[in-house]
Order: structure tokens, then sequence, then C-alpha cells
């Protein structure tokens, strides 16, 4: 069983800064997919980037070049750098652990608890 504990997230005006943090417990996070999902009120949850065992990283169009993933493997550490931080950015992120470099959510990943991110008009 895996855990995953986010921090990171807060409150921030339109154009600022966060980084988020993901730390897995186990010895597995190295060969694993890590991913950074959000949802927003009423919205389905999105992804919004992720990073394979071998640091290949994907975005979402609405962050790409923005938002930096990456991993730190002797940490079991996922990190996610957001910068200019934009109102439709604030939503629920959340870190994700997945077998494999496809985006179909199986019943083997696992789900950190979410961390709160407002960015302020």
């Amino acid at each position: 069983q895996v855990q995953l504990v986010e921090s990171g997230g807060g409150l921030v005006q339109a154009g600022g800064s966060l980084r988020l943090s993901c730390v897995a417990s186990g010895s597995t996070f190295r060969l694993r997919t890590m991913g950074w999902y959000r949802q927003a009120p009423g919205k389905q949850r999105e992804l919004v980037a992720r990073i394979s065992s071998g640091d290949l990283s994907r975005y979402a169009d609405s962050v790409e070049g923005r938002f930096t993933i990456s991993r730190d493997n002797n940490k079991n550490t996922v990190y996610l750098q957001m910068n200019s931080l934009k109102p439709e950015d604030t939503a629920v992120y959340y870190c994700n652990s997945h077998r494999g470099w496809d985006t179909i959510i199986r019943s083997d990943d696992y789900w950190g608890q979410g961390t709160q991110v407002t960015v302020s008009s």
C-alpha cells in the first residue's frame, strides 16, 4: 500500500507562484508514473501534469509553459512548480501514483488527500 501526502497549497494572487510537494511511502516510487490532477468545484477531475519513471513529462495545454513537474527519487517526492497562476487554476490538487505511462485510471492507482490552491484576481 502506498500513501501519498501533499503539501504546499494555499492562497495566492494572480501572477504569483506556488510549489506543491507530494511524498510517497513505500519502495515503488521510482518505478511509477507520478501525476498531478486537479478538480475545481462543479468540474471533473483533470490531469495537469505527469512524469514517468524515466523523467518524461507531459502537461495539459492550459498549464504548458507555466507549470513544471519534477521528481526526486531519493526523497520519494514529486513536485509541481506553478508560476503565473491564474484564477482559473483554483482547485483542489491531487497527487497520483500510476503504473505505466497511459492515463487510464485503474484500481491500483494511489491518490493523496488533496491540497487546496486558490488564486485571487
